[in-house]
């Protein structure tokens, strides 16, 4: 069978009747069918419907929760109840600024629209009111101004412990800081040392001043720039200050114990009847020496004492006759013991340097200074610890450390291998009292320790 050809139509026939097709795709498209427009006004009758439930009264004899309210009309009461929400109430008489970097008390009562004159009038009110000018970044200062835009007050916290205020009266402006008063408990911890005290001590959660603390307490016992080693340890029971139930600092080491290549160091800090204190070895026995055994905390010695080293600028064999201590610039130089500075100058090579008279017999000389700490000059006392100098590079010295001898009448001796002479133990009289304090200090350590190590084998 035969089938006859399709009709070949004119190309413009074909055109004309894709045009068609086209428009007949949009009409269907902009005008639904009858079914889906009565799907849609349906809908929007409910909507309508709901929401006219919703802001209106309730139909008379209709439950509430009728098939009506539900489920649209929550919908809707949720929308209105936001859309209605007041406005936050500010109020203009107060500002609240926050210190960024560059304020001043002069550009924050500018922020506040106060002027110079004003600044002026705080600052002469009293002598405690120029710790205003005390800024730090991030701080948060509350403004209370005057109807008249004039300054009514303000206060500022400057820890969580501590708080400023100030507020104008008949005389002028009145200043006053007050302080919370932190409820004080005891708290154990304990390290081990794997890499070094600052880690380790991290680690259990001390700060960095309780570390310090911590390392100047066994300071005339341990050189913590050379003594250290992997595997030593330590615990202590320090002071907490908890302000409504949250920690905001640290007080005292009450007592401790380092265990250094196998030694224990014991501390209890104990306070005389005459108001004087200090810290003793568990059975009362002074910790105090003469002279602490590092004048520089946690330093890298790079030379020891010698009598034949090379000196790295002159080039030429030279006695070394001190010990150098590496360390950034800046850091803090303490005096060995308590005396009286000899000279706080610049001496030769030794460029800025300190050197202290202790007694009789003592003499020590700290070199290569950056800058002599305040009030240290000639003929000044000092006392032991007492930050004397900040670590430099002055005179013929390659790097930033400090060069450091120690005198016995008048002959250098190696402070590395010096016998420090002892302080007074516990007065025979206030021994007893004592022990009452330390023994269940030490006993409570013991406890913790063992707690610990059980809770560490399970």
């Amino acid at each position: 069978m035969t089938y006859p050809k399709a009709p070949i139509y004119p190309k413009s026939h074909l055109l004309a009747a894709s045009g068609v097709a086209a428009l007949l795709s949009l009409a269907l498209l902009v005008f639904p069918s009858r079914e889906v427009e009565a799907k849609k006004s349906f809908i929007d009758l409910r909507l309508d419907y709901a929401t006219e439930q919703a802001v209106s009264p309730q139909a008379e004899g209709e439950a509430p929760g009728s098939r009506a309210e539900a489920p649209f009309a929550t919908i809707d009461n949720e929308r209105d109840e936001t859309a209605e929400l007041p406005e936050p109430e500010v109020n203009p008489l107060a500002k609240t600024l926050v210190v960024a970097n560059g304020d001043t008390l002069s550009t924050l009562f500018a922020k506040a629209g106060l002027g110079t004159s004003t600044v002026h009038s705080v600052l002469t009110s009293s002598k405690e009111a120029k710790q205003l000018t005390q800024l730090k970044i991030g701080q948060v200062i509350e403004f209370q101004l005057t109807e008249q835009g004039e300054l009514a007050g303000l206060k500022s916290r400057i820890n969580a412990l501590e708080s400023l205020h100030l507020e104008r009266t008949s005389k002028g402006y009145s200043f006053k800081k007050e302080q919370i008063k932190p409820e004080v408990r005891s708290v154990y911890a304990h390290g081990e040392i794997d890499s070094s005290l600052f880690v380790a001590a991290k680690r259990a959660g001390l700060s960095h001043n309780l570390t310090m603390d911590l390392a100047n307490v066994f300071g005339y016992d341990i050189d913590f720039a050379l003594d250290i080693r992997k595997g030593d340890s330590f615990e202590l029971i320090y002071e907490e200050k908890i302000v409504e139930g949250r920690r905001v600092g640290t007080g005292n080491i009450l007592a401790a114990r380092f265990v250094n290549r196998g030694k224990a160091f014991t501390a209890v800090r104990y306070t005389n009847k005459g108001g004087t204190t200090s810290y003793y070895n568990a059975d009362g026995t002074s910790m105090r020496k003469a002279f602490i055994r590092t004048p520089v905390d946690f330093a890298r010695i790079s030379s020891r004492f010698s009598n034949g080293r090379k000196h790295p600028i002159l080039n030429k064999i030279r006695a070394h006759k001190g010990v150098d201590y590496a360390a950034p610039h800046g850091t803090p130089i303490k005096s060995a013991g308590d005396g009286k500075v000899l000279l706080a100058g610049r001496k030769g090579g030794y460029g800025n340097t300190v050197v202290i008279q202790h007694g009789q017999r003592y003499r020590t000389l700290y070199a290569h200074m950056q800058g002599f700490a305040k009030g240290v000059r000639n003929g000044s006392s000092v006392k032991q610890g007492q930050i004397i100098g900040y670590i430099g590079t002055t005179g013929l010295s390659t790097g930033p450390h400090l060069h450091y001898e120690f005198q016995v009448d008048g002959v250098h001796v190696d402070p590395l291998g010096l016998k420090l002479p002892m302080a007074d133990p516990i007065a025979k009289n206030e021994k007893q009292r004592f022990l009452q304090l330390s023994q269940p200090l030490m006993a409570r350590m013991d406890d913790e320790r063992a707690t610990m190590l059980a809770l560490n084998k399970q």
